[in-house]
């Protein structure tokens, strides 16, 4: 008979996912079960640090007797199981009756079958034809019953977080090995946005009391306490329903109850983005504003270290009166194209498509379409601005002033201050990075450079980068102009502001243009004490300034004004 040892090591609760060492590559996946006769079965994958390593169908259903959880998946490695079949029965209270489990671990058939008798949970373990039967003492008021390796029964802890109060705690039976609690953490509300429709979450985070090893994990139910998705923060081991795993579908971690989802054809494939109106309406055709993001797989609301820095910006604007448009950038979200091969010169173009789409609605004025830009958005705004006469104002917030080879050295330096490192280490990793730039600009010696340098910089986008210049930008850009820049600002610093402010200065007949510095901001536009990228993570709640903000607004009323 296999010793209470070897049914861990075979089971293994679950440590057995969640303690998955790091560098576990995808492997191919177990064969699929049969699906479940149930029509209301929901379809959940698996994703192991971002990579899909299984599928798990679910179906939860309620009759005179009670509920009944049922569920068939398959694990890959290095779970490597598939679950023919998992059933949990309660009592309509959610007080639990039974539990069955017909599945192949590492390629050893298994099965369980525990009975929840008064206080004790008898259990009939089979592991690889061996028996190996065991009760526990339980308590079963309110206890829930959770299995290795599958997630299907976490459909009652969804439906028991919808009316738990935070720092209560939810007893668990963790089949067929121990008992533990549940540690109910806060919960907020927010949005999802499917092809199909608008769904309302509610996220709550909860702490796996388990003996020696507490686990962190957020778990998302609809609006009925259904289950959405659940994340184990540590592993980096996600659960996530089909609809909500789509590539299509995206977090509205901010929103107004009149904003719009709006398309905008580019080059072959259409953007997808958000329309933001103010909240009364107007017969007059309003101002209007396209936000444009930074670098990087950047979506419309411009979320960087948990900031939505253009949902906000957005929220703002039409609050002041203007129609403002935010778009997820080409091959992100539920944006068309392909990000790989996008240029700075390709991301104007796209954000031109969204000036035509604004200025072909019947409430835009056409005359007074502003385009804000944040960092990098900064080089594109210039480009389309230099190109586009329909745009009639540019803002540039945080935006380069200098060469992107000598912003790249800068950030650079900042980073090599804070290391212990002697002269001559700090001016050999300066010079490695101006060949790296060099080998990118000249497209020459680019193999003397390991693989992980050649991913990185090997990209449009960033080479695009290294060779833009807005000394050359500026001047082909005749609107007004508006400079921010936050003083704290280590990652474009404010000299970059100084210049730009130059630049535009010097421009033939030179259009207005305002420098505004903001004391106490950052490059994430919020309020901060050092600026530097270490402290982002402590800035989660944070805000954009409203001095950023009403200085955009600000602007824009007096810019549109002289305009009319």
């Amino acid at each position: 008979m296999p010793s209470l040892h070897s049914i861990r090591a075979a089971l293994g609760m679950l440590a057995l996912v969640l303690a998955i060492a790091p560098g576990v590559s995808a492997q191919p996946l177990p064969p699929v079960p049969p699906p479940l006769p149930d029509a209301g079965a929901t379809n959940f994958t698996i994703f192991l640090r971002g990579v899909p390593v299984g599928s798990e169908q679910v179906a939860t259903t309620r009759s005179g007797d009670g509920w009944t959880i049922t569920s068939t998946g398959r694990l890959g490695a290095p779970i490597d199981a598939v679950a023919r079949r998992i059933v949990v029965r309660y009592t309509a209270e959610w007080k639990p009756l039974e539990f069955t489990l017909d599945a192949t671990v590492r390629g050893q058939p298994q099965t369980v079958r525990t009975v929840i008798e008064g206080t004790i949970a008898k259990s009939d373990v089979v592991i690889n034809g061996q028996p190996a039967p065991k009760s526990d003492n339980i308590d079963p008021a309110a206890l829930l019953i959770l299995p290795n390796s599958f997630f299907g029964p976490y459909e009652a802890l969804a439906l028991k977080l919808k009316t738990a109060t935070p720092g209560s705690d939810i007893p668990v039976y963790g089949v067929p090995l121990l008992t533990f609690n549940v540690r109910v953490g806060e919960s907020s509300s927010q949005q999802i946005q499917t092809t199909a429709r608008l769904v309302s979450a509610r996220r709550t985070h909860v702490t796996l009391m388990l003996p020696g090893a507490p686990i962190e994990a957020d778990i998302w139910s609809d609006d009925a306490g259904r289950m959405l998705r659940v994340s184990f923060l540590t592993s980096q081991l996600e659960v996530v329903r089909e609809d909500i795993a789509a590539v299509s579908s995206r977090s509205v971690v901010i929103s107004r109850p009149n904003d719009e989802a709006a398309k905008m054809p580019s080059n072959g494939f259409s953007l997808a983005g958000t329309l933001s109106r103010p909240a009364q309406a107007s017969a007059a055709r309003l101002p209007a504003v396209v936000l444009v993001g930074a670098s990087g797989p950047t979506d419309r609301d411009g979320i960087a270290y948990g900031i939505p820095i253009l949902g906000q910006i957005a929220d703002a604007l039409a609050t002041a009166g203007y129609i403002v448009v935010r778009y997820d950038k080409r091959g992100i979200g539920q944006s068309g194209g392909r990000a790989e091969s996008a240029t700075l010169a390709d991301y104007a173009e796209d954000l031109r498509a969204a000036v035509k789409m604004l200025a072909d609605r019947k409430d835009v004025d056409p005359k007074r379409i502003a385009v804000v830009g944040h960092s990098e958005g900064g080089d594109v705004a210039l480009m389309a601005a230099g190109k586009d006469k329909r745009i009639a104002a540019v803002a540039l917030l945080a935006a380069p002033g200098f060469p992107g080879t000598d912003i790249v050295l800068a950030q650079q330096q900042r980073l090599l201050n804070h290391l212990k490192l002697t002269p001559e280490e700090r001016q050999a990793k300066v010079d490695a990075q101006k060949r790296i730039h060099e080998a990118v600009i000249t497209g020459k010696g680019l193999e003397q450079f390991s693989a992980d340098v050649r991913r990185t910089v090997e990209n449009a986008e960033f080479q695009s980068l290294l060779m833009s210049d807005p000394a050359k930008l500026v001047p082909n850009v005749r609107q007004p102009l508006l400079i921010v820049q936050g003083d704290l600002d280590t990652q474009i610093e404010p000299p970059n502001a100084d210049r730009l402010e130059a630049l535009a200065r010097a421009r033939k007949n030179a259009p207005p243009a305002e420098m505004i510095k903001v004391p106490g901001v950052n490059h994430l536009l919020v309020p901060a004490k050092t600026g530097e990228v270490d402290e982002y993570g402590t800035l989660r709640d944070a805000q954009v300034s409203p001095a950023v903000t009403g200085a955009i607004i600000n602007w824009l009323q007096k810019t549109f004004s002289a305009a009319r």
